[in-house]
């Protein structure tokens, strides 16, 4: 019997037993678009969203296009929320602790000082129950959200003047982004939200005494080093944030299963190639910038200390009279200190002693 008759004959069931059905299924076409809260000069954070329309379009033959918008361009780099909640665009790409105003559990959907680092953060999204938490939050604000990036763990920032002391840090007026701001708020620096197109202004005209952005690659490119000599490492209040694709929940049910599945397997591909991408970058970078004079100092361990207290004081408080958070924290909570004590007796002795051979 030839595979017309079979189709006529026995119908879809029988295709499917035969195990002979069309391997693509018909699909309608869709068109999205994404609102990113970064410029496209940033090409590695900016890029992760470029890489998620690119891999949608091509494991969907070209049927399922989603263009890329620059924060700017379609709404403002911090109203990409309420964007997509609205349905105002389809989806979004973001750091989800620039919204820690909203909710202070957005935060922990990215980073917080003193949490998880890139690699225990995947593990808690994909095998814990990070997506699932974040999942039901988001459910909220009308989001469905897919790890969309990781820079790994970040520098401490660009100063004007030298951090020798914590006292140096009182009243400092500092860029930062998220949830780090709160953290230093206690320790006595006066945190600012800005975005990233328009920092290096801020700190060349002094408005700003120190600003944090990433690492070496993206702060090269944005020329802190032009207005600032100090670089401080580390980000204690970015272990290793996540970027996150937002989604609108109904954009999201309408779409097939097919289509449902390319987005979360595009969503994947994009969250390894960025961090791929920095761990690639920044050392070139870094070299780069020594070279040019930047002056390279770790955080005084009084800075470290106070900012440690504070920040898990500070989970302590919200804990207390946010649910939202208390839910989700308490399971990130247990699976940092898990974390921890695994990478204590491999990750982290490994790598120090790679890093004393000064290969």
């Amino acid at each position: 019997m030839d595979r017309r008759s079979l189709i006529k004959n026995t119908g879809i069931a029988g295709v499917l037993a035969a195990g002979i059905a069309p391997a693509v299924h018909a699909q309608a076409s869709v068109r999205w678009r994404l609102a990113s809260s970064f410029p496209k000069s940033l090409d590695t954070i900016f890029g992760a969203a470029d890489t998620f329309a690119k891999a949608v379009k091509a494991m969907s033959g070209g049927k399922f296009e989603i263009s890329v918008h620059a924060a700017g361009e379609l709404m403002p780099a911090f109203g990409v929320v309420d964007g997509v909640q609205q349905g105002s665009v389809e989806c979004a790409h973001t750091a989800p602790y620039y919204f820690f105003g909203k909710d202070e559990a957005f935060a922990l959907g990215c980073a917080i000082p003193f949490g998880l680092n890139s690699r225990q953060m995947t593990a808690w999204m994909y095998e814990g129950n990070g997506m699932k938490l974040m999942r039901e939050f988001y459910a909220k604000f009308n989001i469905v959200n897919f790890a969309g990036g990781n820079t790994g763990a970040q520098m401490g920032g660009w100063y004007r003047k030298e951090i020798k002391t914590l006292a140096d840090m009182k009243g400092l007026k500092m860029r930062i982004g998220g949830f780090g701001g709160k953290v230093l708020e206690r320790i006595g620096s006066v945190p600012q939200n800005i975005p990233g197109g328009e920092i290096y202004q801020a700190l060349e005209k002094g408005t700003i005494d120190a600003a944090e952005w990433v690492g070496p690659y993206d702060d090269q490119k944005l020329g802190f080093n032009k207005v600032a000599p100090f670089y401080y490492y580390p980000g204690w209040w970015e272990g290793g944030p996540e970027l996150d694709f937002y989604i609108n929940n109904k954009a999201f049910e309408a779409l097939s299963p097919e289509y449902k599945a390319i987005v979360e397997a595009a969503a994947s591909q994009a969250h390894v190639v960025m961090q791929a991408k920095y761990d690639a970058l920044n050392p070139l970078a870094l070299k780069q910038l020594v070279g040019a004079g930047t002056k390279l100092r770790p955080f005084p361990k009084d800075v470290m200390n106070a900012a440690f207290k504070a920040a898990m004081g500070l989970y302590e408080e919200i804990s207390a009279k946010n649910e939202n958070w208390k839910k989700i924290y308490a399971d990130y909570s247990k699976f940092r200190a898990d974390q921890n004590l695994w990478f204590r007796f491999t990750e982290a002795s490994f790598d120090k002693f790679m890093q004393e051979q000064k290969l």
